[in-house]
């Protein structure tokens, strides 16, 4: 795609400095392996050894972020790559290996934990801002940006608990893309509301860039890898399966799910 970010992306991010670095992480969760529904059920529990299952859900995985680099991580779902990119933004903790991290980062994953439903759009727009590590003349700087981004100006006094769940994502987005230090983790950012609001997602993705960014994405849609990215990675089952151009990255994921890749995905 001629003149798409990923392009002046790859250049910029040549011989440029690791601002990720993932090394070796390992994760697994613990899942008891008897459901416990009633008081008899968990009192006699307490006197028999319980039993768990293992779910090792990363298993040494490693790669690098450079500066001014867009990364997407793809593979099917239960793979580990949302637990790979909360492991990152410091979220979990690994079980095996290190993160070092080399610049701030703002991650977009589960948009709206910390949201107050008994607050207006604005004072939420306040509460999470900060969270997200913006100063309070930022926030106040950005709030009208904010609210026609998500197109919710005319609600911007009703609290929280009637807005509809698209409409409080697009707020959660909004905010988000303000907060944005020099690297931006992202989890299917662009799998939220109606086409305009995609498309505004996509040129704010494409702003940030451009603008020098080092950007790590989730992602199912090979359109967006191929469209934005600098290059890619698979995981399958936890491990790593092989990173390299987009195009490469798209058509073994596609192999991977035993499915033909969509004639509207143009591979470079």
């Amino acid at each position: 795609m001629a003149g798409a970010p990923g392009r002046a992306g790859a250049a910029r991010a040549a011989g440029s400095q690791a601002v990720i670095e993932v090394v070796d992480v390992a994760k697994t969760f613990l899942i008891p392996s008897v459901r416990r529904t009633t008081v008899r059920e968990h009192v006699f529990g307490l006197l028999r050894p319980s039993s768990v299952e293992r779910l090792d859900v990363l298993a040494g995985v490693s790669f690098e972020l450079r500066a001014g680099e867009t990364l997407a991580v793809m593979g099917r779902n239960g793979c580990g790559k949302s637990t790979l990119l909360k492991i990152v933004a410091g979220i979990y903790p690994p079980d095996r290996g290190k993160v070092r991290l080399h610049a701030a980062i703002t991650p977009i994953l589960e948009l709206g934990v910390g949201w107050n439903p008994e607050l207006d759009a604005v004072d939420n727009v306040y509460l999470i801002g900060a969270v997200m590590g913006m100063s309070l003349a930022e926030i106040r700087g950005a709030i009208d940006e904010i609210l026609a981004f998500a197109e919710l100006e005319r609600f911007a006094n009703l609290k929280l608990q009637h807005f509809s769940s698209g409409m409080a994502a697009r707020l959660a987005y909004s905010v988000a893309f303000q907060a944005v230090r020099e690297v931006l983790v992202l989890d299917e950012i662009f799998a939220v509301g109606d086409a305009g609001f995609k498309a505004r997602c996509e040129e704010r993705y494409r702003d940030l860039a451009r603008r020098g960014h080092s950007l790590l994405l989730v992602t199912h849609d090979a359109r967006i890898v191929n469209a934005y990215c600098d290059r890619a990675l698979l995981l399958d089952g936890g491990r790593f399966v092989c990173e390299g151009p987009p195009g490469m990255i798209t058509s073994a994921y596609f192999e991977l799910l035993g499915a033909p890749a969509p004639a509207t995905v143009s591979l470079r």
